[in-house]
């Protein structure tokens, strides 16, 4: 029996030098073979778990290497490089408390280990990192998250715990492939995590896929029933949806007091979810429209592209809106974010109608002197300018101050200018395309309103005002 046993101890060595030559080589899995080879011939030496244990940390494979390290100390409590690799694995899985406690009986075996030494830092470092963490995910400062949790990780690569919250906290920050990334791999080494499986969810859930979301946060609550998160984010999701469709079934049937209600209803559901809430309050902003509250649907359009700066929907809806209420250079300066991004003949068409809107505005606005619309008909612009003319005229106003003389025969003039212009088709046509009427001859300040007032009325001996009692006047002619 004994030589049983020296013979399989000598070939257990041959298998750990093997073991040791394929280590030095990088070779790691003909390592780990090897090294198993040892341990089948002799499975109460402690050393043989321990290299074992560094080579399955070499491949990665923490899990593994944590139960061979903890076994090499198990049978040889004295064992320095056991405890390191077994403090080693716990950090790296992200326990750092028990990493901890194995540095420490590192330490009490060697307490001048420059190696147990640094890794105990290292330890109280990533634990620092979590308690940090942990208070700035509760303010909601998910940058800071991030930071810690990379930080952390380069300590603790294997820690699927820190991975899900720097994912999750990505998420919450809109970046999203990076987040889908993070729970990507993790699910190719455990498809049944559930926490990965709600990140997943989580990003198509704010990525407005709330379907497919659905599904995600299905699968997480059959891995783990108990799941708040995906619980709570698998309801928000579901009303999301049923609201918004509710809503948009509601804006179809023109019911848009009903409309206006469910979408309000569901911006209530989640502030967290900023590229629905965009959508949200862009439909709201058209159902404003609709109800021609157009200072209410620019504002909502606006809160549209605050949460989603390249939402072209919200910016083109918001600009109708500035159109219809002749806010002219704000829906200028939005038809031309538009089509900076997106240069279709469409947007640059809206662009150019704004833009002669806009120097339209600019020009004396004609129609509104005489005080009539601007598909007034030829008589209708006749009976204006004969009412204004008459109230303007600078005789009505002979005795009145100065000031106001001066002002009512600048009105005069100007309801003058608009005769002219409008009575004239040509002219007319010309003022209503935007262009110049200073070109062709049409300078206006070289005509005079007097003339054109006599030449309306007519009449063979001229005219005057004449008071018919106190602040009555009557026109006479001559």
């Amino acid at each position: 029996m004994w030589k049983l046993l020296k013979g399989r101890s000598r070939e257990a060595e041959t298998f750990k030098e093997q073991g040791n030559a394929y280590y030095a080589k990088k070779d790691y899995n003909e390592a780990y073979n090897y090294y198993t080879k040892a341990i089948d011939m002799c499975p109460k030496n402690a050393s043989y778990y321990g290299n074992r244990a560094a080579t399955l940390m070499m491949l990665g494979r923490f899990r593994e290497a944590l139960g061979d390290a903890q076994q090499s100390v198990r049978l040889d409590d004295s064992f320095v490089r056991g405890h390191l690799r077994e403090g080693k694995c716990h950090l790296s899985l992200g326990n750092a408390m028990a990493a901890c406690r194995s540095f420490q009986r590192a330490l009490e075996l060697d307490h001048k280990n420059a190696q147990a030494q640094q890794e105990f830092k290292n330890a109280n470092a990533v634990m620092e990192y979590e308690k940090i963490a942990e208070t700035d995910f509760e303010k909601r400062d998910f940058r800071k998250v991030v930071f810690c949790m990379d930080r952390a990780l380069e300590f603790a690569p294997a820690c699927h715990r820190f991975k899900i919250l720097k994912a999750e906290c990505l998420a919450m920050l809109g970046r999203y492939p990076e987040a889908q990334s993070v729970a990507s791999d993790i699910l190719r080494m455990d498809s049944t995590n559930a926490d990965a499986l709600y990140v997943r969810g989580l990003c198509l859930y704010y990525e407005d896929c709330i379907e497919k979301a659905v599904q995600f946060f299905v699968q997480a609550l059959r891995m783990a029933p108990d799941h708040e998160k995906a619980c709570i984010a698998c309801r928000n999701a579901k009303a999301l949806k049923a609201k918004k469709e509710d809503g948009n079934k509601a804006f179809k049937e023109g019911n848009y007091k009903l409309a206006y209600e469910l979408y309000t209803e569901a911006l209530g559901i989640d502030p967290n979810n900023i590229k629905t809430n965009a959508k949200l309050y862009c439909n709201r902003g058209t159902v404003n429209s609709k109800l021609r509250k157009l200072d209410d649907a620019i504002e909502d359009c606006t809160n549209a592209v605050k949460l989603d700066d390249t939402y072209i929907k919200a910016y083109l809806r918001r600009a109708q809106c500035y159109m219809d209420t002749e806010q002219y250079e704000e829906a200028v300066r939005d038809y031309e974010k538009v089509y900076q991004t997106e240069k279709t003949k469409e947007h640059k068409q809206l662009l150019k109608n704004a833009q002669l809107e806009l120097k339209k505005s600019k020009r004396k606005d004609y129609y509104k002197i005489l005080g009539v619309d601007k598909n007034a008909s030829e008589d209708e612009i006749k009976k204006a300018y004969r009412k204004r003319a008459l109230m303007h005229h600078p005789d009505r106003h002979s005795g009145a101050s100065a000031e106001v003389q001066k002002e009512e025969e600048k009105k005069f003039k100007e309801v003058g200018e608009a005769f002219t212009i409008l009575s004239d088709p040509k002219k007319k046509t010309r003022y209503d395309s935007g262009q110049d009427l200073d070109e062709e001859g049409m300078n206006m300040g070289d005509f005079d309103a007097n003339n054109i007032f006599k030449a309306f009325f007519g009449g063979p001996g001229g005219f005057s005002f004449e008071a018919s009692g106190p602040g009555n006047f009557f026109f006479q002619f001559g």
